[in-house]
């Protein structure tokens, strides 16, 4: 009896070690090739390619926030930020799917908007839609930069946290 007690034990063990601690997701297929190095985003093209050195390893059409001309400069202006940024945190459990998170705001951020005595606002991120109640229209985010499910489940795999971010106009 305690050995059929111990074999049933060891089974359970080795079920719950396979789920894993990792909470992030199974994607379909880890990313193999050459190493993100940069994303670049082109708010006016609605376009965000990532790099591997001068290469560009795979494009994406993007939504961004709901008033998206010009820099994001302060909490709730609907605007995406511009200008270099990092991918500073990786959130496997966000309403949006998956996202990447920006270092928005830097220090120059928080200075400008201190001194027009507002918020420069954060949360800002790269992550997907999740559902078919979120990502109506072309620019629909509060100032984050948004594809679709499936591609940032690519991005997610293929981006590490400290890859460089240009926005640009």
């Amino acid at each position: 009896m305690q050995r059929r007690t111990l074999i049933l034990g060891l089974t359970s063990l080795t079920a719950l070690a396979s789920c894993g601690g990792d909470s992030s997701p199974k994607l379909l297929w880890p990313y193999v090739g050459p190493p993100i190095t940069q994303v670049q985003i082109y708010k006016k093209k609605r376009v965000m390619y990532l790099f591997s050195n001068d290469k560009i390893v795979r494009t994406y059409d993007i939504a961004l926030g709901g008033n998206p001309i010009g820099k994001k400069r302060f909490e709730g202006d609907g605007k995406t930020p511009e200008g270099l940024y990092y991918i500073n945190r990786r959130n496997p459990n966000s309403s949006y799917h998956l996202s990447l998170g920006l270092s928005y705001p830097n220090p120059t951020d928080i200075a400008y908007a201190q001194e027009n005595g507002r918020r420069p606002g954060g949360d800002i991120f790269i992550h997907g839609r999740a559902g078919k109640d979120k990502g109506r229209g072309s620019d629909w985010t509060a100032g984050c930069v948004a594809v679709t499910d499936t591609e940032i489940e690519d991005i997610y795999a293929m981006v590490a946290v400290g890859t460089p971010v240009w926005i640009y106009p």
